[in-house]
């Protein structure tokens, strides 16, 4: 008999997995105390199955928002694909401010189960990765001022980890991220 260990997991597991996913960021957004049990039941799937893929809560809520933060990156090179770079970039950061205020049981349920430098750091790569992509495209066509880094972006955006997700944010999101992208835009070489 010889093990596998590296394998990918078999197409019925792996729908397991992802149906688990997709269960928990709901019912984890809704409220972040949700049982784990409610969860597995929800998601069709026997206790055994759900501790395989999940051995504990932490383990769960940091995929769900790993997988999640990796959705949210991966459309940054879907919108450089349709759109200008500084359209792309502005319609991104929409994005992550929308995933941000309507994902606050999830941000919730990470405090409760977690330190909260291990889902930071957990986001960093991918958001990262997205951001400089962005940046970089809007470089090249002269769209923002030269030599940003994701640094200095996530910095200037920290503004919406401030907003209340519960009020009417949308309106406060809007008016921070314009205020954003005009300083991003201010020195770019291709404005006159």
């Amino acid at each position: 008999m010889h093990e596998k260990r590296n394998a990918p997991l078999r197409s019925d597991a792996q729908r397991n997995r992802e149906r688990i996913l997709q269960v928990a960021l709901v019912e984890l957004t809704r409220a972040a105390d949700t049982p784990l049990s409610a969860i597995a039941k929800k998601a069709g799937v026997g206790q055994g199955t759900f501790y395989r893929n999940f051995p504990n809560r932490e383990a769960l809520i940091l995929e769900v928002y790993r997988y999640e933060v990796e959705q949210v990156a991966a459309t940054a090179a879907q919108l450089l694909a349709d759109r200008a770079p500084d359209q792309a970039l502005r319609e991104w950061m929409d994005r992550l401010a929308r995933y941000s205020m309507t994902k606050a049981g999830l941000a919730e349920a990470m405090g409760k189960a977690t330190a909260y430098g291990s889902f930071v750091a957990l986001g960093h790569g991918p958001l990262t990765s997205a951001i400089t992509l962005l940046l970089r495209a809007n470089d090249e066509a002269g769209t923002i001022r030269p030599g940003l880094t994701s640094d200095d972006f996530l910095l200037a955006i920290a503004g919406l980890w401030h907003i209340d997700p519960s009020g009417d944010w949308q309106a406060r999101v809007d008016q921070l991220l314009d205020i954003v992208m005009d300083g991003l835009r201010a020195g770019a070489p291709g404005r006159h």
